[in-house]
């Protein structure tokens, strides 16, 4: 009786090593089978990021060859903190930024937010005073002295849903 007795302790735990190993091996291998999956996902996102990334960025100075070669004599990167600084700068004049064609309502002045400079020529800005929002696209033009003027082109301001 002793010996059928450890006779079937011997095959349960054989038959629990045996589905045991069986149970980890199909998790293991259904693991893999779904980290590539989300490894291919995470790809094809990062991907299509990528290209949204440089799609939304097709119209900047910094992709455009073309507007470089105009601008051959300047730092591009210096030159777009320059306009970024200077037009930022003029958001502490008592009246607004004056690149902003809309005057102070409700005593709330009118301030560049986002600036971006799309090429050697122009610049498109979003700005605000709080309440009303509105974007402007500006000339500017690099003088000899390597001043920078700007000359409004257009501009919108949103009406209030």
């Amino acid at each position: 009786m002793k010996k059928s007795l450890f006779l079937y302790l011997f095959i349960v735990s054989i038959l629990m090593t045996v589905f045991t190993y069986m149970y980890y091996d199909k998790k293991v291998k259904f693991e893999a089978e779904r980290f590539d999956k989300l490894k291919k996902t995470m790809h094809d996102s990062i991907q299509m990021m990528n290209n949204q990334v440089f799609e939304a960025n097709y119209f900047t100075l910094l992709n455009n060859d073309n507007a470089q070669n105009q601008l051959d004599n300047y730092s591009i990167e210096k030159l777009i903190e320059k306009i970024e600084r200077k037009l930022m700068e003029m958001n502490d004049l008592p009246d607004g930024n004056p690149m902003v064609e809309f005057i102070k309502m409700n005593d709330k002045k009118f301030i560049i937010n986002k600036i971006k400079v799309i090429n050697h020529r122009w610049v498109i800005a979003d700005f605000s005073n709080g309440d009303l929002w509105g974007e402007v696209l500006l000339q500017y033009f690099v003088e000899e002295n390597e001043e920078l003027t700007f000359k409004i082109i257009q501009s919108t301001l949103y009406t209030k849903s």
